[in-house]
């Protein structure tokens, strides 16, 4: 971060994160708070480790943590992470058509594990399939690996049981209340009718008029492996994101020894951060960093059911067909199937 995003990011929270001076002792200051919050963040270091860096007492840090990333939540969201409109929706899908050759896309979606200490009696609520503790970011990504919509904070142990499924995204898209923009003709195609706005998914996630995953199986029609190239294509820029996310802030290397309440609260702060310092010039340098490190965040294994309705399997087809029409199609497709 430089020293003039450090500022910035200072003049927006710093009111927040101030306290009064008493005549018994001096108030840390704000720009130190916030130093020790985003050192938290970025280097993975615990809390006791930083209290001796700082010189500061352990019960200090924690609460300079817990105040940097609440006013971050509470000041920043509605400017880095707001809720989308139907023209925050068309500029997504322009941008995806445009940089991923995607029409009709409203993000890429895909959920990750954020490993946690387990908590005091919390049995096995938080224990994944990966055999470690923790809770689960489910993110969707525009075509500039920005966080469009996240939602944090569900038990680990739901990987199997349908994360997506259950999550606010998902009952907004079924009850249209995210104000999608309508159905339209993919680009120069009107042949092939009006398709719905749709986000895209690896095969954990169902098959829905809105989300577009993956066709099953490996002997499959050039067609049918056309599309998939043309989806996994457009999905990686989640895969992307959440590694500029875990570059920039090494806590998500780590084991976070927090309660799950204050875990949700630092992921979303983490996400706000990462749109405020989203910059084309770094993200190379944090992807080729992320790919050196190795996995970062396990993924979330199953995120619903698998049994699609028959609109779901006839805008798949409609996507399929437009790839390899000669509106839709890119001139190296057929070298990468």
């Amino acid at each position: 971060m430089s020293a003039e995003k450090m500022d910035e990011l200072l003049s927006i929270i710093g009111p927040e994160v101030t306290r009064q001076n008493t005549n018994y002792r001096a108030a840390v200051e704000p720009k130190q708070r916030l130093a020790v919050g985003l050192r938290y963040l970025a280097s993975g270091d615990s809390l006791i480790s930083l209290a001796f860096n700082y010189r500061l007492c352990h019960t200090t840090v924690m609460n300079s943590v817990h105040m940097v990333c609440a006013a971050i939540e509470k000041v920043m969201m509605q400017t880095f992470l707001p809720r989308p409109t139907e023209d925050t929706w068309k500029e997504v899908a322009q941008r995806f058509w445009e940089k991923w050759n995607f029409p009709n896309c409203l993000g890429a979606i895909d959920g990750k594990h954020i490993v946690i200490q387990a908590p005091p009696l919390s049995g096995s609520l938080y224990f994944n399939y990966k055999k470690t503790f923790s809770i689960v970011l489910l993110a969707l990504v525009d075509a500039d690996y920005r966080f469009r919509c996240i939602q944090v904070g569900d038990f680990g142990r739901r990987s199997d049981g349908g994360v997506y499924s259950s999550s606010d995204l998902e009952r907004e898209m079924e009850n249209n209340t995210l104000h999608v923009p309508p159905r339209t003709s993919l680009p120069g195609a009107a042949q092939l009718g009006d398709v719905p706005h749709v986000m895209v998914g690896d095969a954990a996630f169902p098959l829905k008029p809105y989300l577009m995953r993956p066709y099953p199986g490996h002997n499959l029609i050039p067609r049918k492996r056309i599309f998939n190239y043309r989806l996994l294509r457009a999905r990686m820029v989640v895969e992307n994101a959440f590694g500029i996310l875990a570059s920039r802030w090494r806590i998500f290397h780590r084991r976070i020894n927090l309660h799950p309440q204050n875990v949700d609260r630092l992921v979303v702060a983490a996400c706000i951060l990462h749109n405020f310092l989203l910059a084309p010039s770094e993200n190379v340098r944090l992807l080729e960093e992320a790919e050196e490190l190795g996995g970062h965040m396990a993924p979330v294994g199953h995120m619903g059911g698998n049994r699609a309705s028959r609109e779901a399997c006839a805008v798949r087809e409609s996507f399929a067909t437009f790839f390899i029409s000669p509106e839709g199609t890119v001139s190296w497709q057929d070298r990468m199937v």
